[in-house]
């Protein structure tokens, strides 16, 4: 999220409102490392997880054809991004400014969408054993070393986009040769023994383990692409309200990303701590953690609305850069209402985690898209087209967040999501 946020933020200030614009356009399309690293990254966390509760081995194998999968399913991807940044940008927007800064960032970071994505692994892999400091020092420091490389390539190499995307691809490959190195030793400078050593000379392909990661982590990928997919008709919407509208969305939308960092943490807390209980077999202990945590996220997120509505403006300020730029009032009043939708997030992102972590991740899945499909889009194209405005945006930011935290929940309580679990866990078999 801070890579979003800084990309927009130093883009913004040293090329304008078409560079955030541009920057947005492209936002879409780096999202799919995300969609298919974080969503495969979920089998991963659940069977490395299941398999550090029950005290078993197998964390390994698990790891290793994540890797595997990963590895094969973004090399495409990085290609087709590349050689066709302009055409794709160029679907989103008919603004040639914009479509041509976000063509030049898209064919640039375009490199780093599988460090992005084994970064998400790694991650997953280290909170899955109970270790959640490893992969926040680890991507912290590579959120750091984004800004510092953003910083000498857009002002001091005057590179604009290219230079925030150059700093991007270069972050996120270094955050990744640390996760390597550390799974591969058992530890790391500064950190010291780590939960988990992975030897990467073993066999990746097991097909046993690639179904499950792929049973699993299909559904996330499919829950991800909901929001991914989305941004495309969104963005193409927003942008018949104008160049403006555009950036202060896209600034909107990354304020919103950070506002949401909590709720990875919860949420993937929550998947470690109730697939390690489901492994051991205590499900009630489980659905108290999953319950533990949807509190907790509930609170955290209506403390952090506050005060980002309070400050709303400085920091809108702080992305766009000039206070007179038409698109800070806009951004200002979209931002209010992500304070909003955001608590629903909370619940939705920490009430999905239990469910990813019993390996039922399809409902997730299908509440995600009815929210965004069903309901946000059809909003926001009603502002778009019809006396309702502005108000269209606000109401689809509620929509996309309020529909699947109800639905999520919902599932939560019936506790379905035990038996589903059942399937996946070490050593015992499905129908137990």
């Amino acid at each position: 999220m801070s890579k979003n946020a800084v990309d927009v933020a130093m883009v913004g200030i040293a090329v304008g409102s078409a560079g955030i614009a541009g920057v947005g356009f492209a936002g879409p399309y780096w999202g799919l490392a995300f969609a298919l690293g974080g969503g495969l990254a979920a089998g991963t966390i659940a069977l490395v997880s299941q398999h550090y509760g029950a005290e078993e081995e197998g964390a390994g194998q698990a790891v290793r054809s994540s890797v595997l999968v990963v590895v094969a399913v973004t090399l495409p991807l990085v290609a087709g991004l590349a050689v066709f940044a302009e055409p794709l940008i160029g679907l989103v927007s008919g603004n040639a400014a914009a479509v041509t800064v976000g063509a030049d960032y898209l064919r640039v970071v375009a490199f780093g969408v599988p460090f992005a994505a084994l970064n998400l692994v790694g991650s997953r892999v280290f909170i899955g054993v109970d270790d959640a400091w490893t992969p926040m020092a680890v991507r912290g420091g590579g959120a750091v070393l984004n800004i510092g490389l953003n910083a000498v390539f857009i002002f001091g190499f005057d590179m604009g986009a290219v230079g925030a995307a150059t700093g991007t691809v270069l972050s996120n490959a270094a955050a990744t040769t640390v996760f390597a190195v550390g799974l591969s030793r058992g530890q790391l400078p500064g950190i010291g023994d780590l939960p988990i050593q992975v030897d990467f000379t073993g066999a990746y392909l097991d097909l046993d383990v690639a179904r499950d990661i792929a049973e699993i982590g299909t559904p996330v990928v499919g829950r991800s692409m909901v929001w991914t997919v989305a941004e495309f008709p969104m963005l193409a919407i927003v942008d018949a309200f104008g160049v403006h509208v555009v950036a202060a969305y896209v600034v909107a939308r990354r304020i919103w990303g950070i506002m949401n960092t909590p709720g990875w943490g919860f949420g993937l807390a929550s998947s470690s701590l109730v697939g390690q209980s489901l492994g051991a077999g205590e499900e009630q202990e489980a659905e108290a953690y999953g319950e533990d945590v949807i509190r907790h996220a509930v609170g955290v997120y209506v403390v952090s609305s506050i005060l980002v509505a309070v400050f709303a403006e400085r920091i809108v300020v702080t992305f766009i850069g000039s206070a007179t730029d038409p698109a800070v009032p806009v951004a200002i009043t979209l931002v209010y209402a992500a304070c909003v939708a955001v608590i629903a997030q909370g619940v939705s992102g920490a009430a999905a985690g239990p469910l990813d972590a019993s390996g039922d991740t399809r409902w997730p899945f299908l509440a995600q898209a009815a929210g965004m499909f069903g309901c946000s889009i059809p909003l926001a194209y009603l502002g778009a087209t019809t006396p309702l405005g502005l108000w269209g945006l606000y109401l689809a930011f509620a929509a996309e967040t309020g529909i699947p935290a109800a639905l999520n929940y919902y599932r939560f309580r019936t506790g379905t999501w035990k038996a589903v679990g059942r399937q996946y866990r070490p050593g015992q078999p499905a129908d137990d």
